[in-house]
């Protein structure tokens, strides 16, 4: 499957699942592989020129993702990933502040929800959930299902001004805790 010049690897969280992109570069032929998931998505097999930029779409809403890759001295390189437009590390701070993510286990099968605060959409496992949503007196809750269990994020304020609104999962009326993206 990938082969033995693979020199860079990254995990992107989106909404709809995890992503590990690997990159593969030939240094003596120039050749420049993009694989996501282990799937290759990129071949270029003769390149004349090491050093550039590979671009590329991630995911079912095809988040623009762009491989830089750079000289440093000699023949060393130095890979960067830049998704959305921002470096990945910018793109993950962006992310944090803007979905919510739990990974749940239901009957035996791990589910990853993610809350996209914007527009309070909910993924689960890389699906867009149908959901319900209302406003109750301390907020709002948005309903869904998963398989035969009742899920729902509540919404309400931190009552403090810097911390905003938070969002919690319930499960079947328990608290979920909080995943990292």
């Amino acid at each position: 499957m990938l082969g033995g010049d693979v020199v860079a690897a990254w995990e992107v969280a989106l909404s709809d699942g995890v992503y590990r992109i690997e990159f593969a570069h030939g240094t003596t032929t120039g050749k420049r592989v993009v694989y996501v998931n282990g799937t290759e998505v990129i071949r270029k097999d003769w390149m004349f020129k090491l050093v550039g930029k590979e671009t590329f779409t991630v995911g079912s809403a095809n988040t623009k993702a762009a491989i830089n890759i750079e000289a440093v001295s000699g023949f060393a390189y130095e890979y960067s990933l830049n998704v959305d437009g921002k470096s990945l590390q910018t793109f993950i701070d962006n992310r944090a502040k803007t979905t919510k993510t739990w990974v749940v286990q239901v009957d035996g099968t791990d589910y990853r929800v993610v809350l996209e605060k914007d527009t309070m959409d909910v993924w689960c496992n890389g699906q867009k959930m149908e959901t319900t949503g209302e406003f109750v007196d301390d907020g709002t809750e948005t309903r869904f299902s998963v398989g035969d269990h009742e899920c729902c994020i509540k919404a309400a304020s931190s009552g403090k001004k810097k911390n905003g609104i938070i969002h919690f999962l319930l499960l079947d009326g328990e608290k979920v805790p909080a995943s990292s993206p």
